[in-house]
């Protein structure tokens, strides 16, 4: 039976535990900045945010009553749920461990917790607007397709900014064309100042003032595609009810501590035209 008893020594233990966990679960989490973050502490497991429509304004000719503008805006619903991993961890094999097992175990929780965050988030690129969808089966993603990407954005009047996220192996071809002399229609004669970045750091930056970012979270398909996005970071909700954690409990009977990492949230698509699904090629 469990028994919450720990001793001073196995406390300083998980507080390195819950320090490593939580700093990796930051560091590794891609899309969690990207997005808009709810925090719903305190109230139920949803969130109703508000989505106002377009209205117009027009001409009054003077003495003239303006007519009624009804704005009856709609909702997006977010409902949080929980998301945990847990891992039991003997006296005997902390007190024989050779390596630092308080950092391996805030390591492993921290990136599994940040894994399934981005996972859920990246998911969600395939309701942005159909309207939008740009790219096809064994599409190559370019500079091209990007600045296509924020042409769409741009004439539906989302304002800026704009970032952008695709699997590791759709961002292989940008990064190779970009290096190449000559990768716009002017067929500039030397490198890029963008190229030798992606050259020197292995890192995109920013293009045509899109923001770019890689995440191996997202799925590749049968065919060898995956769905990227580029999107205004209001176009993707997070909802909070309770943050990442940490926690521990003694199991006296199995000389053990079980730990537990956690966190309860959701996510949904706010507003679907303010985003690009973008279907690129993810092979090498």
């Amino acid at each position: 039976m469990a028994n919450e008893t720990t001793s001073s020594s196995i406390s300083e233990l998980y507080t390195e535990i819950i320090q490593e966990a939580i700093f990796t679960f930051q560091e590794t989490s891609v899309m969690r900045p990207l997005v808009t973050t709810y925090n719903i502490t305190g109230q139920g497991k949803q969130v109703a945010v508000p989505v106002f429509p377009t209205i117009s304004a027009s001409a009054v000719a003077e003495g003239s009553d303006l007519a009624n503008t009804e704005i009856n805006p709609t909702e997006s619903t977010i409902t949080a749920s929980e998301v945990g991993v847990m891992t039991t961890l003997t006296d005997l094999a902390r007190e024989s461990s050779s390596r630092p097992i308080a950092q391996d175990i805030g390591r492993v929780f921290g990136e599994s917790i940040a894994k399934k965050v981005d996972t859920d988030l990246v998911g969600l690129f395939p309701s942005f607007a159909t309207a939008n969808d740009l790219g096809a089966a064994g599409t190559e993603l370019t500079a091209d397709l990007l600045l296509k990407a924020e042409a769409t954005l741009r004439a539906l009047n989302v304002p800026k900014p704009y970032v952008a996220v695709f699997h590791p192996k759709s961002m292989f071809n940008l990064k190779k064309t970009l290096t190449q002399a000559g990768y716009v229609a002017s067929a500039a004669p030397a490198i890029s100042s963008v190229g030798e970045n992606v050259f020197n750091s292995g890192f995109v930056g920013s293009v045509f003032g899109i923001d770019l970012y890689e995440n191996a979270n997202i799925s590749i398909s049968s065919a060898g595609d995956a769905v990227g996005g580029v999107f205004h970071p209001i176009s993707i909700g997070l909802a909070l009810k309770e943050d990442f954690k940490i926690e521990t409990q003694r199991d006296a009977s199995m000389r053990a501590t079980e730990i537990v990492g956690s966190i309860m949230k959701g996510q949904g698509i706010i507003k679907d035209n303010y985003g690009c699904q973008v279907t690129v090629d993810a092979t090498l």
